[in-house]
């Protein structure tokens, strides 16, 4: 071997190349995982507008007596 050849990997670039691709995927599937559990935009907008609504009826109804 000269100066010029260049160093072989200890490991394979195939399993470099798999785990890479094995990564990827799970992080996929993650992201449509976790992304299924949290409700859409317009539901929470919604959600957070009749909260809003409701603690206002409640602060009047407080104050009413």
């Amino acid at each position: 071997m000269t100066t010029f050849e260049p160093v072989r990997p200890a490991v394979p670039r195939a399993r470099e190349v798999q785990a890479s691709v094995l990564a990827a995927f799970q992080l996929v599937e993650d992201a449509r995982y976790l992304g299924r559990r949290r409700p859409p935009r317009r539901l929470r907008s919604r959600v957070m507008a009749e909260r809003a609504v409701a603690d206002r009826k409640l602060l009047r109804d407080l104050r009413a007596g």
